[in-house]
């Protein structure tokens, strides 16, 4: 019903007068008639635990995005259904012959919420506090395809003036490449490169995300922040495409308990449950409103490479190869993962490697040579580190009976809430910790840059030259089937050989939608702004 709707209102906004005035990319994700405006445009969603922040330059994982996306907009924006560049506080852009030059044309009323203009300046600002070694930016590295970036990053020049990001009139933003470097649109989108108002952060600190300090330049603003309550945005009056927001109102729910979120959504108080509680899978799958797709993300394990018994790789690759995957997607997860002994998605088109697959025998054996089991020391008990969520918890138990059963390995289990999660794993305070990557941008360096020696998002304090190496080649490497050949060497590195990590499965993207949503479209990045949803009767 949901798509014979959508259908029936883009063949009416392909016949009006109105939407022919506009980009045919805007028109096609527009509501148009009247139907909408007898329905109260508040939408409410469950996203499952409390935002560690709602910084731009400092968020790192999904359930912050959702609410950032909504609050800020970077230079360009992406289509929700095909997840091309469009226009954002950058009315248009162009690029040079050699692909190394960008220069963005900032629209005139682009403001922010306090009714300032956002300027290229802005931006400057921005991009020097996310690349300020001491602004601790996890994403820093998403800024290093740009000239200088990466060393004054690493403290090497000390000028922000010699990074190529420069401003040469409040509407004119200019930006200097190292290389060329095809996904750099897909960079510009990404929240880490959006503006942010420096003078309040200098003025407030930390606190200038609270609801009565904040000033953002995105679709919405932020009404209400009661924490492990709710948050609440509404329609930001200053927002240069405020006319074709149509929601009024959007409510986010930290619930955690995924078993009230479902009970809530089926008593229709949530729109949108974009994750659902294990034991009703099955119940979900026969509701008309349950949505299944391909994602390009990647649930696996950290090791804490630095300390015993984690710091031997032979350790690491016994506990992969000790590992049986299918039993967690076909017994417990049930919803289409694909089992993984490989990291990369075929995100842009690439091949995974192999991997290690299900061998306990030479596990035992790898365990041996590391010097534990019957001829050796015994294996010492190891905790195992995973945030608040029913489907973390089933997958550990699972792993941990599998480890005991296979290697003779004890495993304690320890949840923590999202905000204590993070900070454990920041600072490698764990030795094994439940994970998960979703892909940046449609190309397979958003999967293998974050390894990189010290890298804010490695989190395992493993390092290795060769990798490095290889990532660097691949960042100077035109030929697309070179390059793709040198991230496979990387990911034989990652899963065939030091083992930093172990992959578990490939996701899906599964949740239960109500029908009276439209503008959300199905895409492999779960990417889903606000700006564009609206609610019908």
């Amino acid at each position: 019903m949901r798509q014979l709707v959508m259908i029936l209102i883009m063949l009416w906004i392909a016949n009006s007068a109105a939407a022919a005035e506009l980009p045919a990319w805007k028109a096609r994700l527009l509501p148009e008639g009247d139907a909408w405006r007898e329905t109260e445009q508040h939408f409410v969603f469950n996203n499952g635990t409390e935002p560690e922040t709602l910084d731009p330059a400092l968020i790192t994982g999904v359930p912050e995005s959702r609410i950032v996306d909504a609050l800020f907009e970077g230079l360009i924006s992406l289509d929700p259904e095909t997840l091309e560049p469009r226009p954002g506080v950058a009315a248009a852009w162009s690029i040079s012959a050699d692909q190394l030059s960008y220069t963005f044309n900032l629209r005139a009323n682009a403001k922010w919420s306090d009714g300032s203009p956002v300027t290229s300046q802005d931006f400057m600002a921005s991009w020097e506090r996310v690349l300020t070694p001491t602004t601790a930016a996890a994403y820093a590295y998403q800024l290093y395809p740009v000239k200088n970036a990466e060393a004054f990053n690493r403290g090497d020049i000390a000028e922000f003036a010699e990074v190529g990001a420069t401003a040469p009139d409040a509407r004119t933003f200019v930006v200097t490449l190292e290389r060329p470097c095809p996904y750099f649109l897909d960079l510009v989108a990404f929240h880490t490169l959006f503006p942010t108002p420096t003078a309040v952060i200098k003025q407030h600190g930390d606190r200038w995300v609270r609801k009565d300090n904040i000033v953002n330049n995105g679709p919405f603003v932020l009404s209400e922040w009661l924490p492990e309550q709710r948050i609440e945005l509404t329609g930001n009056p200053h927002y240069w495409d405020r006319k074709h927001v149509t929601l009024k109102k959007i409510t986010v729910s930290p619930q955690t308990e995924l078993n009230v979120a479902f009970n809530l959504f089926k008593k229709k108080q949530l729109h949108w449950l974009p994750a659902l509680p294990l034991a009703r899978i099955e119940e979900a799958q026969r509701d008309p409103d349950y949505y299944v797709m391909p994602y390009l993300g990647v649930y696996f394990y950290r090791f804490n490479c630095t300390k015993p018994p984690f710091n031997d790789a032979r350790v690491r690759q016994a506990f992969a190869l000790a590992t049986n995957r299918e039993l967690i997607t076909s017994h417990i997860l049930k919803g289409g993962q694909e089992p993984a002994t490989w990291f990369c998605p075929p995100a842009g088109g690439y091949k995974h490697v192999a991997g290690l697959a299900y061998d306990p025998e030479k596990a035992v054996a790898l365990l041996a040579e590391a010097g534990y089991g019957q001829n050796g020391k015994p294996f010492p008990e190891v905790e195992l580190l995973y945030n608040t969520s029913e489907g973390h918890k089933a997958v550990a138990e699972a792993l941990s009976q599998q480890w005991k059963n296979n290697l003779g390995a004890q495993i304690s289990l320890h949840n923590s809430e999202w905000k204590v999660f993070l900070s454990d794993m920041n600072q490698l305070n764990y030795q094994i910790a439940r994970s998960s990557w979703i892909g940046d941008y449609n190309d397979p360096n958003t999967f293998f840059d974050m390894w990189v020696s010290d890298g804010g998002n490695n989190r395992t304090g493993w390092s290795s030259k060769p990798y490095d190496e290889l990532l660097q080649q691949a960042a100077n490497e035109p030929d697309k089937a070179t390059r793709f050949a040198l991230f496979q060497d990387m990911e034989r590195i990652l899963v065939e050989q030091e083992m930093p990590i172990l992959p578990l499965y490939i996701y899906v993207n599964q949740g239960l939608l109500a029908e009276q949503v439209l503008g959300w479209y199905d895409n492999v990045r779960d990417y889903h702004p606000l700006k564009y949803i609206w609610l019908e009767r």
